[in-house]
Order: C-alpha cells, then sequence, then structure tokens
C-alpha cells in the first residue's frame, strides 16, 4: 500500500513540473542585438534563432527567424523598433497596427513582417545589390 501511494505522489509530482516548465513562455529581454543575416546593419534580437536562410523569392532577399512570445496582432514591439531607430533606420510610412513596417537606411528598404513566435526579414534584392554596388566604388 505504501508502494503505491509513492508511485502515485511521484507520478502526480512530475506531471505538475512538466506542466510548470512546459507552460512558462520567456519572454524576449530586448537587451542585446546583432546584424540580420541578410543585413548587418539592420538590428535582430540575439535570442532569435534563425536555422536557415531562405531565399525562394527572387524579388527579395528574405530571413525567418523564431521568437517565442511574438504575437502577429501586437505588431513589432516597442523595444525592438526603438533599437531599429537607434542603429539609423527610419520607418516608412507610420502604422502602429500594422504586423508589416518597412524602414529604410542610406536608400535601402527593409521589409520586417510579425507573426505568432516568429518574424521575417526581408530585402528587395535588386535594391540591396545596386546600393552595395554604389558603395563599393
Amino acid at each position: 500500500m505504501m508502494r503505491t501511494r509513492r508511485f502515485w505522489t511521484l507520478f502526480i509530482l512530475c506531471i505538475v513540473v512538466g506542466l510548470i516548465a512546459g507552460c512558462g513562455t520567456k519572454e524576449p529581454s530586448w537587451q542585446s542585438f546583432e546584424g540580420a543575416l541578410n543585413e548587418k546593419s539592420f538590428p535582430v534580437p540575439k535570442e532569435a534563432n534563425s536555422p536557415d536562410r531562405m531565399t525562394t523569392n527572387v524579388a527579395m532577399d528574405y530571413v525567418r527567424y523564431s521568437l517565442p512570445g511574438l504575437k502577429e496582432k501586437e505588431s513589432i514591439p516597442k523595444p525592438y523598433i526603438e533599437a531599429i531607430e537607434a542603429w539609423g533606420w527610419i520607418e516608412q510610412k507610420k502604422a502602429e497596427d500594422s504586423a508589416s513596417r518597412v524602414f529604410q537606411k542610406d536608400g535601402l528598404n527593409v521589409h520586417v513582417t510579425v507573426h505568432d513566435d516568429y518574424f521575417i526579414v526581408m530585402v528587395p534584392k535588386e535594391k540591396k545589390t545596386s546600393i552595395k554596388g554604389l558603395e563599393s566604388k
């Protein structure tokens, strides 16, 4: 009888610990940033993960970053907007409620689209190559 009680107590304890660990979502800190894979001068939170660089679109060079805690309906968080602006990017046509935003710096546009638990950084390929070509001369 005592053995069965210990088993069930341990079993319930394991379930409770698993539920607490699984349900807790870590919010991004928005404290440290690094350059995006497709545009080094555009900030991306260091906590964001990008398993691969996606280049299936002929018009855009884009990278998908996973970042738990992001919500499409809440758009880009204010601390991230502040970091983007601190890196010298200017938002084009401000849209407070939109999950998709466009930023510009030195004639280069970067599109940021927020989805649930991930975001995408897109750079038009034509503009990127023409700007880089002019800078190198």
